[in-house]
């Protein structure tokens, strides 16, 4: 924002300026070329590491999601390397992940720095605060996100119960993974999910809330055209 001159929504900010601004955001097909999602991410990503300079500004969201979970990570991992020792200097970016693993590079790497959204949990769901605190996570909530997005509750349980199995390894008797099977005894309860924060607080309008107030059946012409002096007072 500072970059094309925009107000910058902080109290204080140093910037330097950067020679150019890379961005590898989002995930789509490119069915024309007959490119998949992986590929058309890839693609993207080599014109970064290929053009991007110490002075360029680089801002990567989720890279190597759109393949297996092994090549994704490493993948990701070696493109975070590269950036942090490119040229010997390394370029200013912006990393966003679910790989846990990736926050051990900041033991590694000096320059690397790890920070988080914060989230509170509440009652098997979760709220997004908007806020952005120092350090990495463990965790991933995309079970709750799903809940939140309105994914059926048995969907969502089945998932829960899933997750637990491939965290702990668990097998039957015949040594079968107990993934494959669902507890169909189990009791289940109704959730609900809180309200969550707005990003942005919306200003209050009192002059919409005087008209919301109004009750215009009731009001003399003597009250409606006092009415209309107070809506003008409110507007001025």
């Amino acid at each position: 924002m500072a970059q094309m001159g925009s107000f910058v929504p902080a109290d204080h900010a140093r910037i330097g300026i950067v020679d150019r601004i890379f961005t590898r955001v989002g995930a789509m097909d490119d069915l024309r070329r007959g490119q998949s999602t992986f590929m058309v991410e890839m693609s993207e990503t080599a014109n970064i590491l290929n053009n991007a300079t110490p002075r360029s500004l680089v801002i990567l969201d989720e890279i190597g999601r759109g393949t297996s979970t092994y090549d994704g990570l490493s993948i990701a991992w070696a493109v975070a390397e590269e950036l942090v020792q490119k040229d010997g200097k390394g370029v200013k970016t912006l990393f966003a992940t679910h790989y846990h693993e990736l926050i051990d590079l900041a033991l590694t790497q000096q320059r690397v720095r790890n920070f988080s959204v914060a989230v509170r949990e509440w009652n098997d769901s979760i709220i997004f605060l908007h806020k952005l605190v120092e350090g990495g996570t463990n965790k991933s909530y995309g079970i709750q996100v799903a809940g939140l997005a309105g994914v059926p509750l048995h969907v969502v349980q089945r998932a829960e119960e899933i997750l637990r199995n491939i965290e702990l390894g668990e097998f039957d008797q015949e040594g079968e993974p107990s993934i494959a099977k669902s507890r169909k005894n189990r009791k289940t309860k109704n959730r609900t999910h809180p309200q969550q924060l707005s990003l942005f607080q919306l200003p209050t309008d009192p002059l919409r809330e005087f008209v919301l107030g109004l009750n215009v059946d009731e009001l003399s012409p003597r009250q409606a055209l006092e009415t209309i002096y107070q809506l003008k007072d409110l507007a001025d």
